[in-house]
Order: structure tokens, then C-alpha cells, then sequence
């Protein structure tokens, strides 16, 4: 069950959909799988084909190397043989090699039997899924796309299921914020230009004046030389501005 294991935690779907996953659901070639079935057992003896839990269950997977290379490997060490078409466990991606479908219980059992072998402590099957989440967030992805991948129904039941995630992220974050402002600040001292190369801060308003000066000349001054006529220097006058010329009255 090791390509189990392994696209349980690629994908952190559900222990029932991947054990409800039909070979006609996958796409090697998009890197993608249709999630539309769920293996359930009833009193933990009859195996049934169901819908998915909620109808955001029903949606597309996104299908990674390492899980590629799991399904690929399932398909060279499953015979696949043509069964019934309207039996529902036809087609099943991970089943017995009879072509059966693989119980609940017996991925639990062999879980835990490999937890004994490693020596680590035993976990269930959906504490996987938990893995999967727990990897991407811790990971910076934003939770949004960690409900889109999980499929959850809305995005407060992964912000309730992940808080404490939630927080240590939010501590991550002020952490960032301060070491990036801080080096900003240090940076800022041993750049800092001398006094002579900065520009006066009334630079702007002596542009200004000048620009103006160039613009609207001053009216020269009144000087009684400048009313008589200066041989070899010619002027330009500006001509008057033509008067308004009064509309006549019509009383009369």
C-alpha cells in the first residue's frame, strides 16, 4: 500500500475517495484527477460506491510528480481485467489484486502495522490528509488555496481546523515585517548622503521663481531717459489692448 500512502499524502484527499478513485477519473497526461466517487463501508463489512461528502468534493485534483510517479508505478503492478461495466468497483485505481475493492480497515490495519515496524507512534488515515494541510500552510501557502486543494466547504472550516497554524503564521508574518523594516532602517543609515550633496529644501520654490521670471518679465521702470527716442536701439511695443466700445442705450 505504499502508492496508497503516498498519493494520500500528495493529495490530501479523503481515505474513502482515493479508495472510490476510478481509473477513468485519471489524467496522467493534464496532471489531473476528477474526484465523483466514495468508498463507504457499512458496519465495517458492506464496501458501497457513494457520492462525495459535499458537493464541493466534487471537483478537480491537481496531480504532482511524486504522485504521478506513484500512480504510474500502481499501473505496472496492477493488472487491470475487464469486469462488469455496471459493477461500480470496476476500474478501481487502488483495490486487491483480484481486482476487489480494498475495506476501510484493512488500510488502517497496515498503517499501523507499518507505524510499529518504523517505530514512530500510530496515527489513522485521515491524520495524513492532516499532514498534507499541516505541510502547506507551514509552507506560506495562503489558506484560500489550502481550502481549494482540501476541498473543503467553506473557508472558516479550514481557518477553524488549522488555527493553530493560523497563529504561528500570523507570528511569522509580524517577524517578517520587523526584520524587513529593521534592515530597511540599516540600510538607510549607511547610504545616507553628506549635507553637501543633498539639495536645499527651497530648491523647488527658487526653480519656481525663475521659471516665472522667464515667463512674465517685470515691467521695466519708470525713467524720464526711456521717453525719448534712443538713436540705434530699436523697441517693440505691445499694441493697447482694443476698448470695449459701450452699447447705446435703446431708451429714447
Amino acid at each position: 500500500m505504499a502508492d496508497l500512502f503516498e498519493f494520500l499524502i500528495g493529495t490530501g484527499m479523503r481515505k474513502g475517495e482515493a479508495l472510490g478513485l476510478h481509473w477513468d477519473d485519471v489524467h496522467l497526461g493534464e496532471g489531473l484527477l476528477y474526484v465523483r466517487c466514495t468508498l463507504s463501508a457499512i458496519d465495517n463489512n458492506h464496501l458501497v460506491i457513494t457520492a462525495p461528502k459535499t458537493r464541493s468534493s466534487r471537483a478537480w485534483v491537481t496531480i504532482s510528480p511524486r504522485v504521478a510517479t506513484a500512480l504510474r508505478h500502481r499501473t505496472l503492478t496492477t493488472t487491470r481485467t475487464r469486469g462488469d461495466p455496471d459493477d461500480p468497483f470496476t476500474g478501481l485505481v487502488f483495490c486487491r489484486p483480484d481486482g476487489r475493492p480494498l475495506g476501510p480497515h484493512q488500510v488502517l490495519d497496515r498503517l499501523h502495522e507499518l507505524s510499529e515496524e518504523a517505530g514512530v507512534p500510530r496515527i489513522t488515515v485521515h491524520d495524513l490528509r492532516h499532514l498534507a494541510a499541516t505541510i502547506t500552510i507551514s509552507a506560506g501557502v495562503p489558506r484560500t488555496v489550502v481550502s481549494k486543494t482540501l476541498r473543503h466547504s467553506t473557508l472558516s472550516t479550514t481557518a477553524n481546523i488549522y488555527s493553530h497554524l493560523t497563529r504561528q503564521a500570523a507570528r511569522e508574518a509580524v517577524d517578517t515585517i520587523d526584520r524587513t523594516l529593521t534592515g530597511a532602517q540599516n540600510t538607510g543609515r549607511e547610504t545616507r548622503r553628506p549635507a553637501w550633496l543633498r539639495p536645499p529644501r527651497d530648491h523647488l520654490q527658487q526653480l519656481r521663481e525663475a521659471l516665472g521670471r522667464v515667463h512674465f518679465p517685470a515691467p521695466p521702470a519708470f525713467c524720464a531717459a526711456t521717453d525719448r527716442p534712443q538713436a540705434g536701439r530699436a523697441t517693440t511695443l505691445r499694441p493697447p489692448w482694443p476698448r470695449t466700445h459701450e452699447r447705446p442705450s435703446s431708451r429714447g
